[in-house]
């Protein structure tokens, strides 16, 4: 077992943002060749793209449990680190509606599996923080991914097999969840000490959930947009403003792999707004569409290749493991002031070293 732990990387389940990122921006290919005729093939070549990451990382992240337990059991006990573990069965649905027009027997076996694991693990997750006993300081954006981006994901994908009205029922879910999670956050980052450095790119998370609620929504409904539907996209063009504004102050630590937190809310933007001009809008969001599109485009290919160096430098892959002190179960009462103590680690597992290059 030792001499596996050396021989293969121990990835953290945060990377698994990347193929969010990926296939979110082949998505957003998808719907631009439908809307203006851009090149089928470049979004195509970004879904294989994903479907080749999430593989990789599937295996890996199947490995790390057998080969660095301890590793994954820490993870998946650790207040922040935990909820990337949800990208699995996220991801797994994303790959599911990549394989869709191509195979749509494999592509149902995995959505099914995306959303087993989906669900079990939202639950999981979602019981364990209603039994309290947390430190403030660990109420992060991360909060999303169970619920959120799982049941919005899950509708999405129950509209490309055929099945609205399951997916009306996840979209719902998704929403109100949404609103719940977030009057907690903001009160979080309203009253309580700022995030420590290395965790403040899981801010990028917060544009996720406006702008692929818009993405789903656009899913199982059909028709000209709607008054709901552009009031997403407003939430949405907000939190991106907001997360310019603060770009200094949350790199303040230097680029790093955690960057693909921002990946999946910006490319669902520029989805939801190229779907929005197809379906028949000819106001603001038809202007903003081709400009959004382009600015995402362009981010996401600085991302990507920054990444691509970082990995080529050995820098990709986190420098250390877990704190022993998040071992412990996050509903526990004793690691309520555990938890502050290791928010200034938690970077290490979602992030790669610094680079202030």
């Amino acid at each position: 077992m030792d001499e596996r732990r050396r021989t293969l990387p121990v990835i953290p389940a945060s990377f698994f943002g990347m193929v969010l990122g990926l296939i979110g921006w082949g998505n957003s290919w998808r719907a631009a060749h439908e809307t203006w005729g851009l090149p089928a093939a470049i979004g195509e070549c970004l879904m294989l793209i994903g479907g080749v990451v999430w593989a990789v990382l599937v295996v890996l992240f199947a490995a790390k449990w057998l080969a660095a337990r301890s590793d994954a059991v820490s993870e998946a006990g650790h207040p922040v680190q935990c909820c990337f573990i949800g990208l699995v069965g996220v991801a797994t649905m994303l790959v599911a509606i990549a394989v869709q027009p191509y195979s749509r027997r494999a592509a149902v076996v995995l959505f099914a599996l995306g959303v087993a694991f989906t669900l079990f693990f939202a639950l999981w997750r979602t019981g364990n923080l209603w039994q309290g006993a947390r430190d403030a300081a660990a109420t992060t954006p991360v909060l999303y991914l169970p619920t959120v981006a799982g049941s919005y994901v899950t509708a999405i994908g129950c509209s490309v097999f055929g099945f609205p009205e399951w997916g009306r029922l996840a979209l719902g879910a998704g929403i109100l969840s949404w609103f719940a999670i977030e009057s907690v956050l903001l009160h979080r980052l309203y009253t309580v000490a700022e995030m420590p450095p290395p965790l403040r790119p899981v801010l990028g998370i917060q544009l996720a959930p406006p702008t692929v609620g818009a993405t789903a929504y656009l899913s199982v409904t059909s028709g000209p947009p709607d008054l709901f539907v552009y009031g997403l996209i407003g939430y949405g063009l907000l939190q991106l403003l907001l997360l310019v504004r603060l770009v200094p102050w949350i790199f303040a630590a230097g680029f790093t792999a955690s960057a693909w937190a921002f990946t999946f809310g910006l490319t669902a933007l520029a989805t939801a707004m190229v779907k929005m001009t197809g379906r028949g809008d000819a106001g603001p969001v038809s202007i903003l569409a081709p400009a959004i599109f382009v600015f995402v485009s362009a981010v996401m290919t600085v991302i990507a290749l920054r990444t691509i160096w970082l990995l080529a430098k050995g820098r990709l892959l986190p420098p250390s493991s877990i704190p022993a002190s998040a071992n412990s179960s996050p509903t526990a009462p004793q690691t309520a002031g555990k938890e502050r103590g290791v928010l200034d680690q938690a970077g290490s597992n979602n992030a790669a070293r610094p680079d202030n290059r």
